[in-house]
């Protein structure tokens, strides 16, 4: 049983699921959005890294997966992704837990089996595996499909694993069991 939290980072909208997977299935756990206030960038920075540092406290996950960040429209909007991304990854690294990148492609790819997936087709895909009721705010959704995507991808490492003959397979930030 692996708890899993996953991180959509936006300077304005941050969204976050947490998922529990026990073997290869996926269980809803919450989900939410940091909806950040004011024109300042700093303090919506300090606020996206205070909730999520309240949401690990809260359901202490043990690893955590985060979206790339992709070319924005224009160089200042890219800019405040990376720092919204920066303020994310410090709340959880401080909790010394392992986070595990995806880019928007391999989300789509692996909940949808397209890298070209709409956002809807995400959204539906994340209702019908984690057996929701209702569809999550569209931040929160995308971040259980981050979350998604990771616990299948640790499913197919720990496979090459045992094929390999190893115990654990490393990534870039933690190692996967």
């Amino acid at each position: 049983m692996t708890r899993i939290l996953g991180i959509d980072p936006g300077s304005r909208f941050t969204g976050y699921g947490l998922i529990e997977q026990v073997g290869n299935r996926c269980h809803f756990i919450a989900c939410g959005t940091i909806a950040t206030k004011g024109e300042d960038i700093a303090p919506r920075l300090g606020q996206i890294f205070a909730e999520l540092n309240a949401v690990v406290g809260e359901h202490l996950p043990v690893e955590v997966s985060v979206e790339k960040v992709f070319m924005a429209r224009n160089a200042d909007s890219a800019l405040k992704l990376g720092q919204a991304r920066g303020a994310a990854i410090a709340a959880v690294v401080q909790h010394q837990l392992p986070v595990f990148e995806y880019s928007a492609r391999q989300v789509k790819q692996a909940l949808v089996g397209t890298g070209a997936a709409e956002k809807a087709q995400v959204a539906d895909m994340v209702c019908r595996l984690l057996q929701l009721a209702k569809k999550p705010q569209e931040d929160a959704a995308d971040a259980l499909a981050i979350a998604i995507c990771h616990a299948h991808m640790r499913v197919s490492l720990a496979r090459m694993a045992r094929a390999a003959g190893t115990r654990t397979l490393g990534t870039r930030y933690g190692r996967v069991r």
